[in-house]
């Protein structure tokens, strides 16, 4: 298992302003610590600001995702206040895991108003100081489910699509004014959402933890979990002037695992 961050080439976000969505826990709180180790101006937003490092984070938006009327009101606010942001990272806990068929009507309705309505909102608000200062970038932490649904993920495989061809539109739209939209299809990841999994799945088969994990790791070329600090990488290197010319993309942080280009 990889522990310790590699010495990796120096990305400078100094003068750069970003939101992290999702930011007191798993990829989103490693994204908000490696932009802010590249010079970013961090701030994070989490239902649970109590889980936000403010070491990191120079300020803490407390709001649901699934809560769009106040998430608007709330960054616009902070926008009023503070001035626009350069970089957003949309990251959002997935949908409850289950066949497609056993899920109900309200379970597509709430993933989609957390999702694709949230970032939506995010980017109403946001674009405009981005297209203004003619540099933007919107990072959408999604899955690799986009490419290859994956089982017992009926309302994420769903979801996670509709991300990818919101942000393929969006990219196209705005790309003249020096905006970029990507999405990073993280595959297992070290995170409390893969915890959560295992254990469901384990509750559902009878199978122990340790046997779901061993057949989750027999499934990935590389033979391990990703760490979040390995997405991250990847989310800095998107928010940077250096994937100037990169937009609309999405691409697979997953060991190999996802079986198709």
């Amino acid at each position: 298992m990889l522990s310790l961050r590699p010495q990796m080439i120096a990305i400078d976000l100094c003068g750069k302003s970003a939101l992290v969505c999702g930011a007191g826990d798993g990829i989103g709180k490693a994204v908000a610590e490696a932009f802010h180790r590249a010079g970013a101006q961090v701030v994070g937003l989490s239902r649970t600001a109590a889980k936000v490092d403010k070491t990191v984070c120079r300020e803490v938006l407390e709001v649901d995702l699934a809560n769009t009327e106040k998430l608007r009101q709330c960054v616009k606010t902070y926008i009023k206040d503070h001035g626009s942001f350069h970089i957003l990272v949309n990251n959002s806990g997935g949908p409850a895991p289950g066949p497609l068929l056993e899920a109900d009507e309200e379970s597509f309705f709430i993933a989609f108003r957390q999702h694709v309505i949230a970032a939506h909102t995010l980017a109403q608000l946001l674009l405009p100081g981005m297209a203004q200062g003619r540099y933007g970038r919107i990072i959408n932490i999604i899955s690799t489910s986009v490419r290859a649904p994956i089982p017992e993920l009926g309302v994420s495989n769903t979801i996670r699509g509709a991300m990818a061809s919101w942000a393929k539109t969006l990219s196209r739209e705005w790309a003249s004014l020096g905006i970029t939209v990507n999405n990073i299809l993280p595959g297992a990841t070290r995170t409390p959402r893969l915890s959560d999994l295992i254990a469901r799945k384990a509750s559902s088969t009878g199978s122990s933890e340790k046997q779901i994990e061993a057949d989750m790791l027999a499934e990935i070329p590389a033979g391990r979990f990703a760490e979040p600090w390995e997405p991250a990488a990847l989310a800095t290197f998107l928010a940077s002037p250096l994937a100037s010319y990169i937009t609309g993309v999405s691409i697979a942080v997953d060991g190999g695992r996802t079986p198709c280009l």
